[in-house]
């Protein structure tokens, strides 16, 4: 849950290295440093707590010439955020320093055994013992992938390592397991990160790293090894955004614009799929022999994920007629997995590497499930992993509150299940026909719902200093509420909460005083009225009403206090659509209360520890 960057043969190490870094602000961080090494004399290090602008103003003035260096933003799990427990972490003469994303779960085992060698630690890091363990055995073995490597095998977590010896200056090292790692080429120079958008301004043209994998980074090239120590080939990767989609572009925050690329990223996606007007998923190889056996479909994600997956399950058993079942996947790895006949696993990750849903994969697919994976981020581990793997084709997403990717990931959910109705025989022609026009024009509604942001821009500042909101809907628009909440939470700092309509009588109810906001979002036409009778109760309860719902259900305006109305559409798109309302109400929200929307407090972009 933090970011690493590093360079070598870049003649300006200082300055690339702080850009990469303020690349990886979205991923959450409370601290950062640098360490760099000069063509003669010791590696120098230079931390700083809080925000990069610090680190900016301690490395002012530093003049020494450097051929590599490594840098990291830190997001604090053992020890307190401090210039002390900041990454780079280095051994005691300074000759061996390492950054670190992940978690090491041994490290007090392994802590012990090098005190009693003779080692003295000054920080309460699990990075700190790595560092020396690796210096430890290097001293021992005097060979440095080695030396790495046995400490991979002592290791007991999950890790991405960047290691600079002071004895070879023009080199890194690299180790991983579990947690993301790339390195990038333009024939000249050779740069590292822990994702793509850190050195997308030096080069478009990257290696992925593997579990379990090693590698040498020079200013010539680099080499892969694999924990044998046995030389590995891997095929470079061609990035196809450009460094501008990676760039605010004149908005105010990551997230407005990401919400204004909404209709682009969707379009995009549905292009990739839907080709001579049929969907094609023959890239991935799912057949139609694969989708007429499935029996049942479990769906696994986190956070917003989970919430795709449950307007999955939705759609997927209203036009499929099979059972579906969405987890948490920080549950389903502990709980007893009963697993059926043609049973397929559907995995829902924006970066790839969400550690809890990669872990999850993994059992599915031990257990003899077939894993598809849908991500943004080509390369990824899940994306590697998984048997099938849909992309949503949403571009660099760098706010911490999704929306985009959001919305992409709904959008090949729609695409899988129209496609999975058709092959069982539930929908005939015409009416895969009529699906596929209708979600062909999802883009150009959510551009009209985007003309009309003033009106909840207003409706946002009126609400912005409210303590409580409660977001009710009943089928798919129970799921929207889940999402509409959670944005509302994380970047505006609302206590918010989502309840499925019918529950309100089951003690919801009693939270209702005057004045608190409730959302209902009406767009079902089988529980329309019955969610309208739940807004009706609670505003006889003093709640201040906000209606969502399609053009033409006018009769809400009689019970709701303010409506937001979005175009009209086939009922299996409305979650796209309805979502973009409750983004931009989160969104402007926060803006409001003068928050840091694009970072917001405690969270990070992805979430690569359990």
């Amino acid at each position: 849950m933090c970011g690493i960057v590093g360079a070598v043969g870049d003649e300006k190490i200082i300055p690339t290295l702080l850009s990469g870094l303020s690349k990886l602000e979205y991923r959450g961080y409370d601290s950062a440093g640098i360490a760099i090494s000069p063509e003669k004399g010791k590696i120098d290090i230079i931390k700083a707590k809080g925000r990069l602008s610090s680190l900016y103003e301690k490395a002012k003035g530093y003049d020494k010439k450097c051929i590599s260096g490594i840098g990291h933003t830190r997001w604090a799990t053992h020890g307190e955020p401090s210039e002390i427990n900041a990454h780079p972490h280095s051994s005691d003469d300074k000759s061996v320093v390492c950054v670190h994303n992940g978690i090491i779960e041994n490290y007090k085992e392994l802590k012990e055994r090098l005190l009693k060698n003779g080692y003295k630690f000054y920080s309460s890091t699990d990075t700190e013992v790595v560092v020396k363990l690796i210096d430890y055995y290097y001293r021992k073995k005097g060979e440095k992938l080695e030396a790495i490597s046995k400490a991979m095998t002592r290791i007991k977590g999950s890790y991405a390592l960047a290691i600079i010896f002071n004895d070879t200056p023009e080199k890194i090292y690299l180790a991983r397991k579990d947690s993301p790692l790339i390195v990038g080429t333009n024939g000249k120079k050779s740069y590292i990160a822990s994702d793509v958008p850190a050195i997308l301004s030096y080069t478009k043209s990257v290696y992925y790293m593997g579990n379990m994998e090693l590698a040498e980074v020079s200013q010539d090239g680099v080499r892969f090894f694999n924990i044998d120590g046995e030389e590995i080939e891997k095929a470079l990767t061609e990035i196809s955004w450009s460094p501008e989609e990676a760039e605010i572009g004149g908005y105010e925050h990551f997230m407005i614009k990401e919400i204004h690329e909404q209709p682009k990223s969707i379009e995009t996606t549905i292009n990739v799929y839907i080709k001579d007007n049929k969907i094609d998923f023959s890239d991935s190889g799912i057949t139609d022999d694969l989708l007429e056996k499935i029996q049942s479909i479990k769906i696994i994600g986190c956070g917003s994920a989970y919430h795709v997956g449950l307007i999955g399950q939705y759609i997927i058993e209203r036009l499929c007629s099979i059972p579906v079942r969405v987890d948490f996947a920080s549950e389903y790895r502990y709980r007893a997995q009963l697993y059926s006949e043609n049973e397929l696993v559907i995995v829902i990750s924006q970066s790839g590497e969400t550690a809890d849903t990669l872990f999850a994969m993994r059992d599915a697919q031990a257990n003899g499930a077939r894993a598809v994976a849908i991500v943004n981020v080509v390369g990824s581990s899940i994306a590697r992993e998984a048997d099938h793997t849909l992309y949503t084709m949403a571009g660099p997403e760098i706010a911490v509150a999704t929306t985009k990717a959001y919305t992409a990931q709904i959008t090949v959910c729609q695409l899988f299940a129209i496609e999975l109705a058709r092959v069982k025989g539930k929908i005939n022609k015409s009416e895969y026909d009529y699906l596929l026009d209708e979600l062909k024009i999802v883009p150009d509604k959510i551009s009209k719902i985007l003309d009309d942001k003033e009106r909840i821009q207003w409706f946002a500042s009126k609400f912005a200093n409210i303590r409580d909101a409660f977001l009710i809907g009943r089928d798919m628009d129970y799921g929207i509420c889940l999402e509409g909440s959670l944005k509302m939470k994380e970047i505006s700092y609302i206590h918010s909460e989502a309840y499925a309509a019918g529950e309100l009588k089951h003690g919801t109810i009693s939270l209702i005083e005057d004045g608190t906001l409730v959302i209902g979002v009406l767009t079902q036409s089988n529980v329309y009225e019955k969610t309208l009778s739940n807004l009706i109760e609670v505003k006889t309860r003093g709640a201040y009403i906000m209606g969502l719902t399609f053009l033409g259900n006018y009769n809400i305006e009689d019970h709701c206090n303010f409506t937001v109305y979005i175009p009209k559409s086939e009922e299996i798109f409305a979650p796209v659509l309805s979502a973009v309302p409750l983004q931009l109400l989160g969104y402007y929200m926060s803006v409001a209360r003068g928050l840091d929307v694009d970072k917001p407090r405690n969270l990070a972009k992805s979430v690569t520890v359990e």
